[in-house]
């Protein structure tokens, strides 16, 4: 285990974390939040003097490559002092005052669950929830698979960074280097923060609620600076390019490289994408009809609200235009379905993604088959490819491990005296990183009335949730620190 190399690369992140502390620093002066650009410049300050001795310890490393469970380690811990550390502006400047509140917030957002403990979003500093989103906007694509694109200047390895986080049961490199794949994702990302801002300014919205909302749906995270989400505007407009643009996060973003540079034939034959548009535009036509008469008097209308919360739960991100628990009880129950899907691998959404379900169904299919004809060969293919039985079995362990963790959430949450329809939504709302969900915890509420003990879980919740859950329980693994 090389500790010391661990800890440089963390510090390089940390550092990277403080420099992004500054366009909320920014904004503080912009807006004349003195106690609040304190607490921006005090993190800030905090964490060059902490991590810069913790670089000069680690800084004659030699070795340059990080081993599996280095990757492991690493990532893990990233994760949890980024959290931690920038929890501390909402900390001390009073505007989140329970540091376990702060760290739940900030989990929240570095994960992109959008969960959120806050009872009057409004009420709080403009800086303040500018970081709040822009955590949203670095979790999203994230933090290690930045600092993978630059770690060639530090000569260090990211491979084994990437697999440890990157969402999805495998990595897909769209060039043969590591570090140049990381920098184009990176690049698709920013440009499509550019066009989606630019485009809410076009329908009104002004540059900081643009830039907020633009972070939380690329992010596929949904915090927003309004109490009342994105419902605040009643835009159907921005309703639309909101949607579009969740339902862009929610798609492997290698597949947009394959769009950019001409390789439309990747995305026809893509098995997961495919699958990812039928389903929303079949669960979006199911509660269209259903709301039609029932909650709304027109097609258009039921139409703007289902496409909008379906391709909001799908993709894990949690915006709200209304509050879907009013809704009839088919609709909630295809919102209820979607919880348990997500969106694509190697996209920024969270859930049990889009791939693993379609694998897991036709192994089904196959397992069947050969009852009939038990000599016969029946290959599982995806976009025409064979999938090879180790990731087959890789993700049946996935979905036993995940349902095993939904029940531990859940069993933690009903400690605190939570009927099970709070219980179990909010651990699908937290493991998933999707936020709201159903009960206590519907689109209208928040997470502010759980006990600090609950609220710690559910930060674990989220975290192993982000990161694919096994990069997180296989830390608990005795076997994992054994030589």
């Amino acid at each position: 285990m090389n500790l010391k190399l661990i800890f440089k690369t963390i510090s390089i992140i940390m550092f990277i974390l403080s420099i992004f502390m500054l366009f909320p620093a920014f904004v503080a002066l912009l807006y004349q939040e003195s106690m609040e650009f304190q607490s921006f410049l005090i993190t800030i300050v905090l964490i060059f003097f902490i991590f810069s001795y913790v670089y000069f310890f680690c800084r004659n490393e030699k070795r340059s490559t990080l081993s599996i469970k280095d990757g492991f380690i690493l990532v893990a811990l990233s994760w949890t002092f980024a959290s931690l550390f920038g929890a501390i502006p909402f900390w001390i400047s009073g505007s989140i005052p329970a540091f376990v509140d702060s760290f739940f917030e900030t989990i929240s957002g570095f994960t992109t669950t959008g969960a959120s403990i806050l009872t009057d979003i409004e009420s709080i500093p403009k800086s303040i929830l500018f970081w709040r989103s822009l955590i949203h906007w670095l979790g999203g694509m994230g933090i290690v698979v930045l600092t993978v694109a630059i770690l060639p200047i530090l000569g260090i390895g990211g491979l084994q960074l990437l697999k440890a986080e990157a969402p999805g049961p495998t990595v897909d490199k769209i060039t043969p280097r590591i570090t140049e794949t990381a920098k184009i994702l990176w690049f698709i990302y920013l440009g499509l923060t550019i066009a989606e801002t630019l485009l809410l300014m076009v329908g009104g919205l002004d540059l900081f609620d643009a830039l907020t909302h633009t972070f939380g749906t690329l992010a596929t995270g949904g915090f927003s600076p309004k109490n009342n989400s994105v419902g605040y505007y009643n835009s159907a407009y921005i309703d639309a390019i909101i949607t579009i643009f969740m339902i862009m996060a929610g798609i492997n973003f290698t597949l947009h490289y394959r769009l950019i540079t001409g390789k439309v034939k990747y995305l026809l034959n893509d098995t997961e994408l495919k699958a990812y548009l039928l389903i929303f535009l079949c669960t979006t036509l199911i509660i269209t009809l259903n709301l039609y008469s029932n909650i709304y008097n027109t097609i258009g209308q039921s139409l703007r609200y289902a496409s909008f919360q379906v391709a909001s739960i799908l993709t894990t991100t949690g915006f709200a235009t209304t509050d879907y628990e009013k809704w009839p009880f088919l609709s909630k129950a295809l919102l209820f379905l979607m919880m348990a899907i997500g969106g694509c691998s190697g996209s920024t959404g969270g859930g049990i993604k889009v791939i693993r379900i379609i694998t897991l169904f036709k192994q089904g299919l196959i397992d069947m088959k050969y009852l009939i004809h038990p000599n016969g060969i029946f290959p599982l293919k995806l976009s025409g490819n064979p999938i090879k039985k180790e990731i087959v079995h890789t993700i049946s362990s996935f979905f036993f491990l995940y349902i095993f963790f939904l029940i531990l959430v859940t069993m933690v949450v009903s400690t605190a005296g939570q009927d099970i329809l709070t219980s179990f939504t909010t651990a699908l709302a937290t493991v998933g990183n999707i936020g709201p969900g159903f009960g206590k915890i519907g689109p209208t509420a928040n997470y502010a009335f759980f006990p600090g003990y609950v609220k710690w879980f559910l930060s674990f919740a989220m975290l192993a949730g982000r990161l694919e859950i096994y990069t997180i329980l296989i830390l608990f693994n005795p076997s994992f620190w054994k030589r």
